[in-house]
This record gives structure tokens, sequence and C-alpha cells, in this order.
């Protein structure tokens, strides 16, 4: 055998060891949330779309804010509800979807000054209102009926719709218990009824993730054929410490806004846009064609830009 030939397949081999001893690293610290279905990897939305759309011009139709796992009462929630109330400050809006985990550990409402109340007290004495749904915290008391009812989180039932302008919000309980005999066909129908521009849907869990808990695959069974179908352009949930926004899959772009009050590792799927391990919330900006996402820390950074653009019926 030539000297040539020898060196060939002894870095050959190298190559492949090399590269199993990479995948293997890889895996132990990266969540196994890659396998996205064949159907939505094909409908995946470019990274360059954004970069297709032209400057807006105006003031937004309508601005919000989201946010999620809140309900500590501790520094990382004070300080990013400082964050939102300096945001409020410079760019004023008058919607908070508060979604899930509203308060830690087990939804005693007795704790309702410290987790809501205290941290937000600006923005509420500013008018600005909270739209809230039970995350899986919420529920261990009382399965949550207390947070229902509570005038502050604006809940006409565990799951509901609202309009604002050209936003239609609805609101899910995605917990472990929730009814969804009568759930999922109260979804389709108001869906279906529906002719806002745009569509909004939240609920405490993921259903496309890079965090601790990765693919929801029940919803993506259950739920994702109906936004697709309805052409419902975001679904906001916390559930995950982390923020992440996906590209848009078969039309409709994930947001988790879960660094409400503490963090969580998060690492990155073909689907991501943007992922960060940050205390922060998500703000939207809503145009006629448009909606402008900003990912923003409790340095009142703006870490992430996103657009939305409104399809084409």
């Amino acid at each position: 055998m030539s000297l040539n030939r020898r060196k060939f397949l002894f870095l050959t081999s190298l190559s492949v060891f090399g590269v199993a001893i990479f995948s293997k690293l890889l895996r132990s610290q990266t969540p196994e949330v890659t396998n996205i279905s064949p159907t939505n990897t094909d409908n995946l939305a470019s990274d360059k779309a954004d970069a297709l759309i032209q400057p807006v011009e105006g003031p937004p139709l309508l601005r919000f804010v989201s946010v999620a796992d809140t309900g500590t009462g501790a520094v990382g929630q004070y300080a990013v509800a400082a964050a939102m109330t300096r945001y409020h400050q410079l760019n004023p809006y008058d919607l908070v979807i508060l979604a899930g985990d509203n308060i830690y550990n087990n939804g005693e409402m007795e704790k309702i000054g410290a987790v809501f109340e205290k941290p937000y007290q600006g923005l509420l004495q500013q008018g600005v209102k909270f739209q809230a749904c039970l995350g899986n915290h919420d529920i261990r008391t009382g399965n949550g009926d207390d947070q229902v009812r509570y005038p502050g989180f604006n809940m006409s039932g565990r799951y509901y719709t609202f309009r604002r302008g050209d936003v239609q919000f609805f609101a899910l309980d995605t917990n472990h218990n929730a009814d969804w005999k009568a759930q999922l066909p109260w979804l389709e129908e108001e869906l279906s009824r529906s002719n806002a521009p745009w569509k909004v849907v939240f609920g405490h869990h993921q259903i496309y993730s890079s965090g601790q808990y990765g693919l929801n695959q029940p919803f993506i069974k259950t739920l994702t054929p109906l936004f697709q179908k309805y052409r419902v352009q975001v679904y906001i949930n916390g559930h995950e410490h982390n923020y992440e926004r996906t590209r848009p899959i078969d039309g409709t772009t994930y947001l988790i806004c879960g660094g409400g009050a503490g963090t969580r590792p998060v690492g990155r799927s073909k689907w991501t846009a943007t992922a960060a391990e940050r205390l922060s919330f998500a703000a939207y900006e809503v145009y006629r064609d448009r909606i402008l996402i900003s990912g923003i820390d409790t340095n009142n950074q703006v870490f992430d830009k996103g657009i939305i653009p409104l399809q084409a019926t």
C-alpha cells in the first residue's frame, strides 16, 4: 500500500471518530428537538424574508407585550417588570399577554400582591390591561379557579377570546386536565368565525421549543392544523424559561417569552430564528401588513427583531 493511501485511510478514520465524538457531545448539551416533521420543514419560511420587507411609516395600529412564568415575587420578576414599565414610557401600550405560571409555586391567591400587583403597579396605574391564561403551577390550588375569577387577570373563562382592532386573541387552557373535548371545537368555531386580519393564540405550554421540554407532539397534531387552516400568525407561550422565536412554520410564528422571572438554558433547532437565555419580555407592533416583534431584556436592550408579514388570502 502506498504512503499516500495509508495517510488517506488514517485521516479518514480520524475524521469519522471526531464527528462521532462531536455528535455525542452535542446531544449531551442540546435537547433532541430537531426532528421537525417533513411537512413543516417544507413550509419553514426563510430567514431572508425579513430583509425583503420595506420600512413601515406611521404609528402602529396596536402595540402590546407578552411575558410568562412571572409569579415569583423575586428580583428577576421585578427587573423584567421595570423593563416593561420603561418600555411603556417610551412606547405606550395598554395590553399585556400574561402566558401562565402567574403565581409560584402553587397558584396561591394570597400571594397576588407580591407577584402581580406590586411588580406591575406602575403599568396597572396607567390603565394597562393584563389578559392571562393558566399555567401548570396555577392549577395546583383550586384548579386555578380563583385566578380565573380575579379581576386583574381579565379572564372570562379558562379559555376565551377578545379582539383589539385588527387583532383577535384566543386564550387557551393548555394544562393536562384541560377540557379539550369542549375547548378544541370551541377554538375551531371561534377561528372560523373570526374576520380579523391578525389572529394570535396564546397558552402556557410550548409547541415548538429548543428548551427543556422540546417538541409538544400532541399539540403539533391537534393545534397546528387549526393554526394553518385558519391562518393563525402567532402562538405565544411560556413554560420554557427562556426566549425563543421561530421562523414561520406553516404560516405561524411560535414565540416563547418565559423569561419573566428566571431563566434556563435553551438550544437551537432548524426552525429557530432567535433563542436566548435572558430575563426578558416580547413587544409587538401591529401594522396593517406586518407585525414587528422585539425581544427586550432587563438592560432595556433589544436583542431580537423579527417581522411577520400579513399573507395574502
